[in-house]
């Protein structure tokens, strides 16, 4: 009867540990889907991850923001703000935390507030870096100007993210 009790103790052990095994990486165990950015100025996304795969797919915007799907060995599936993606040498990604702006002429303000002293105005499409997030809005820089924007507004960081 013991080991009974034990093996489903430890059945249900294995069982949570596997589910919390699919929010991470198997080779960085970083969290999955998590975001990154292009850090070359063209990269090729293929079907599978070698490259005897073919090429689906060529991202040609340095900097553009990036969701990782899935990791195995030096490769990582990808997709961007349309669903568009495959897998992509690791070497040609970068930790640096970019967002795509959402809504044309969005305003750039000093603080994080609805009244606050507007900065710039992003057009449709933009790419900005991430300099940190709380809750619901996002500190970036783009084009020499920094300030404040709704995270909905953006495509990069997830609603819940926390980036400082």
């Amino acid at each position: 009867m013991k080991s009974v009790f034990l093996s489903a103790v430890v059945a249900t052990l294995l069982a949570g540990n596997a589910v919390q095994g699919q929010d991470r990486g198997p080779v960085t165990n970083l969290p999955l889907p998590r975001y990154v950015s292009l850090k070359a100025s063209e990269g090729n996304v293929r079907r599978g991850p070698s490259l005897t795969h073919r090429i689906d797919w060529v991202f040609t915007r340095k900097d553009v923001p990036l969701e990782i799907t899935a990791e195995h060995g030096h490769w990582r599936r990808v997709r961007d703000r349309d669903g568009v993606g495959g897998w992509i040498h690791y070497s040609l990604l970068s930790g640096a935390r970019t967002v795509i702006v959402e809504h044309d002429m969005l305003e750039l303000l000093s603080q994080p507030a609805d009244k606050a002293l507007v900065v710039a105005r992003l057009e449709l499409g933009v790419i900005a870096r991430v300099l940190e997030c709380d809750t619901t809005w996002c500190r970036l820089s783009a084009a020499g100007y920094k300030g404040w924007a709704p995270k909905e507004r953006l495509w990069g960081v997830r609603a819940d993210e926390i980036v400082d």
